[in-house]
């Protein structure tokens, strides 16, 4: 765990450093062709995935340019050019670039917004009931069929080793762990590695991180593995399957991630959302700031998880099992545990 955290300082440090010369590079005029041109090149000297765009997506960020320029105007209003900014940044298909201003918040949220949610809150709430335990954010409750039910909604809030071992000593009597991960969008890493350090008894290679380091689009640091260290409290020993849906994203993405290398997890669900960018953020010449991937995390087998991580069992919500009452992957995942 020190040595994740070792890396992700240098790469907090290395990339701070880059983006406080990002206002001396850009264009520096308060203008819509001034704030087209800042944000184009920003994104250009400081994105992290353009060659894995153009291979996934035929993204040419050089012909976006030209496209777009034909569509700023001199007089044209906030409200349009705001417009055209944000569908210029949509060609990414990364639900970590934003834009932001005082009326609006640009964003692609495609990666769960074009598909089946494959979640439904108020029956997935029934399964806690209302005597469910609470550790942080994490809440969880012993199932009548002994099979230990966790629901972790955000990686936001801070969650401690005495939290998370506390929660395994309680369900420790199950026999099998369901984590529902479903809908939870992300939050801080260190928070989903500390939960990931309870389901593994030795160092585990979980995959690799490098960031921007110059203006080019394959101007990278040197690849670093990313580790996991089994955590000093309670650590979990029997079958695990995580919930996922297409809105696990970024650290949540990241956290499935790394739980997807212990042998006695396996993924259930819908494919996650993707979102392995960690994001920065600078301002054009108005003022609107802009958020943007700047460093890269790959898994243990050097593949991209930008767009989503595959579950071992697909598992989607039937509307048989809605009218009833009952959440299809949950209960799927209580079957799993009688093989």
């Amino acid at each position: 765990m020190k040595k994740v955290r070792k890396i992700l300082c240098c790469v907090f440090a290395t990339v701070l450093m880059l983006s406080a010369c990002v206002d001396e590079e850009i264009p520096n005029r308060n203008t819509p062709l001034g704030n087209f041109e800042a944000l184009w090149q920003l994104m250009d000297q400081h994105y992290c995935f353009f060659d894995y765009k153009q291979k996934e997506l035929g993204i040419d960020w050089n012909e976006i340019h030209d496209r777009y320029y034909k569509r700023i105007t001199p007089y044209m209003n906030n409200e349009q050019l705001f417009e055209v900014l944000c569908a210029m940044l949509g060609e990414l298909k990364d639900g970590h670039v934003n834009l932001g201003a005082s009326f609006n918040y640009g964003r692609n949220w495609s990666f769960w917004e074009d598909y089946p949610e494959n979640y439904h809150d108020s029956i997935a709430r029934s399964y806690l009931g209302h005597d469910y335990y609470i550790a942080s954010s994490l809440k969880y409750k012993i199932l009548d069929d002994n099979v230990g039910y966790v629901r972790v909604e955000s990686f936001s809030d801070a969650i401690g080793d005495g939290n998370i071992s506390d929660m395994l000593t309680k369900l420790a009597i199950c026999r099998g762990l369901i984590i529902d991960v479903r809908n939870n969008g992300g939050g801080q890493l260190t928070y989903a590695h500390k939960l990931a350090s309870h389901f593994t008894n030795e160092k585990q290679h979980v995959g690799y991180v490098y960031h921007k380091t110059g203006k080019g689009h394959n101007d990278f640091s040197p690849m670093k593995s990313e580790y996991i260290e089994p955590a000093k409290g309670v650590r979990w020993q029997k079958k695990v399957v995580i919930l996922t849906n297409r809105k696990c994203y970024s650290a949540t993405n990241d956290f499935v991630k790394c739980m997807h290398t212990f042998p006695n997890v396996t993924l259930m669900g819908d494919k996650t959302g993707g979102g392995s960018g960690m994001p920065f953020t600078q301002e054009i010449p108005n003022g609107w700031s802009v958020r943007f991937s700047a460093v890269v995390f790959l898994d243990k087998d050097y593949q991209q998880i930008e767009f989503g991580i595959e579950p071992d069992i697909t598992v989607m919500m039937n509307k048989a099992d809605v009218l009833k009452g009952k959440d299809t992957l949950i209960e799927k995942a209580r079957d799993f545990f009688k093989d």
